[in-house]
């Protein structure tokens, strides 16, 4: 017999934002690090690394722990679809840690079915109208500022704009990499950099020196 499995699964929306409420929640439940999978990902579609990694692991029998319905995802019509996938077509669990009712191992007549099934839609639809709410706002703030004439985008990438974790690793890891011990692959993985923003941050770091 297949010995089963729990996992924990946890999204922030962008690289900056911090997993680790999520990631300490899944491990108060014993889970093992390596079972954790984190996505630094936009939840308006499942195309992302981790989860589909997750999901290719996952057997019948297994556990997933994820900490709300919204770090599953935002888009109503792909969550429920996901959920069956795994639920049904997969035969894994699923729990909702803030939300008792979406706990698939306590629910499996009919009626527990129903009432789920119903908290669930409710929930995946308030995560689309969230996400629909931030993007209108979001559309109605560039408005605002085109019509302010003010700049839009990103704001220029330098080495003031680093965060203090960027500035800290850049200062930890400069000397290994001039020694040649790790790649500017790594270094800028590291720092989390594209080719020519790492480029230029390094060259306004040595120019400060």
């Amino acid at each position: 017999m297949t010995e089963t499995k729990t996992f924990g699964y946890v999204r922030v929306s962008t690289k900056e934002q911090n997993a680790d409420r999520q990631t300490v929640e899944m491990k108060k439940l014993k889970i093992n690090e390596r079972d954790i999978f984190i996505d630094k990902a936009s939840g308006k579609d499942f195309d992302r690394p981790q989860y589909q990694a997750l999901k290719a692991q996952l057997r019948k029998g297994d556990l997933v722990y994820i900490s709300s319905l919204d770090r599953l995802g935002r888009n109503s019509d792909a969550i429920k679809k996901e959920w069956e996938e795994i639920t049904r077509e997969i035969g894994a669990d699923m729990v909702v840690l803030d939300m008792p009712l979406l706990d698939t191992r306590k629910y499996k007549d009919t009626m527990g079915n129903f009432v789920a099934n119903l908290v669930l839609q409710v929930l995946t639809f308030m995560a689309q109208s969230e996400r629909e709410k931030i993007l209108a706002r979001q559309k109605e703030g560039i408005a605002v500022a085109k019509a302010q004439g003010k700049h839009l985008g990103r704001p220029q990438l330098n080495l003031n704009t680093l965060t203090k974790q960027q500035r800290a690793d850049l200062e930890a890891n400069y000397t290994t990499w001039k020694a040649k011990e790790i790649t500017s692959v790594q270094f800028m993985e590291i720092l989390g950099l594209k080719k020519n923003s790492f480029y230029k941050i390094i060259s306004e770091y040595e120019e400060s020196k």
